[in-house]
């Protein structure tokens, strides 16, 4: 059977060879019943359809369908899909954000800092301040734990 640990090895080794690929990073890799493999990438500066070619050629050509028959996909995560891995948080700083943690609190805002252990999400949020009748905008900052975490989401805009 075709390992987890075999096709992370071929796509790491491709990455490390190609210059244009100096960016790109494992999200995630499964191999389901059948030998139905899936590897999801993204790169830091955007992962483009020749990119995943490269990569699925490579694997392709590594492994021997003779020995043991096997399907492959390689693609990006898509969008609307959860932020899996750290270099996913690093790359989207700067953009909206959606965070559902462990308490059942969801958050939206801009996410301002990734650190090894957490994120920093900046939002706005109506307030009473004192002396005013109406509620203001008011602009607020919240760090949120990886423990913490449940599902990270960036938040796609059509302007």
């Amino acid at each position: 059977m075709i390992t987890v640990a075999e096709i992370e090895k071929l796509v790491n080794a491709k990455i490390a060879e190609t210059d244009t690929l100096s960016d790109a990073f494992i999200v995630s890799i499964s191999v389901r019943p059948g030998n139905a493999i899936e590897v999801l990438l993204d790169k830091d500066s955007g992962l483009n359809v020749e990119d995943c070619k490269k990569i699925s050629r490579h694997v392709e050509s590594s492994l021997d369908r003779e020995k043991e028959d096997f399907s492959m996909e390689v693609s990006s995560p898509g969008v609307g899909k959860p932020l899996v891995v750290h270099r996913q948080y690093v790359k989207n700083i700067g953009r909206t954000v959606k965070v559902k943690v462990g308490e059942g609190e969801k958050y939206e805002g801009d996410l301002a800092e990734v650190s090894e252990t957490g994120i920093v999400l900046k939002y706005q949020e109506k307030e009473a301040l004192p002396g005013k009748k109406k509620k203001e905008w008011v602009e607020k900052t919240v760090t949120l734990a990886f423990d913490n975490i449940k599902e990270t989401k960036v938040v796609i805009r059509f302007n």
